[in-house]
């Protein structure tokens, strides 16, 4: 498909079931993914445990959502980068390197944003 062009423009559904088809391939092949998704469903454990309120239900929801989206959006960037330079270069391994720290600064901003979550649920 041309950038801006309607023409081979994939349908909604067509589009729609492209995401998911990604979604699986990532859980498929990238450990990583299912880390955040098991960290992602024990947090929602822990929820059911302590009976968060909905204001709480809806802060662990997003930062769930927020670190898997991350990591597919790092997956990506690293996938795109193998494929231009498949052989090892500092710059693909910088852009690498980059992309995988993102993901960690968030990783660490929601682990302290559910210690404070949990911590007013529990106390």
């Amino acid at each position: 498909m041309i950038p801006g062009s309607n023409n081979d423009h994939p349908s909604f559904r067509k589009s729609f079931l492209f995401a998911i088809q990604g979604f699986r391939t990532a859980v498929r092949t990238e450990r990583n993914i299912k880390v955040m998704i098991a960290g992602g469903i024990g947090a929602i454990a822990m929820g059911i445990a302590v009976g968060l309120d909905p204001m709480s239900w809806a802060i662990v929801l997003v930062c769930c959502g927020a670190v898997i989206s991350a990591e597919l959006l790092n997956t990506a960037i690293e996938t795109v980068v193998d494929l231009v330079s498949p052989e090892f270069h500092p710059l693909a391994g910088r852009a690498k390197d980059i992309a995988a720290a993102a993901v960690w600064v968030l990783a660490v901003l929601v682990a302290v944003v559910g210690v404070i979550v949990f911590a007013h649920a529990i106390f």
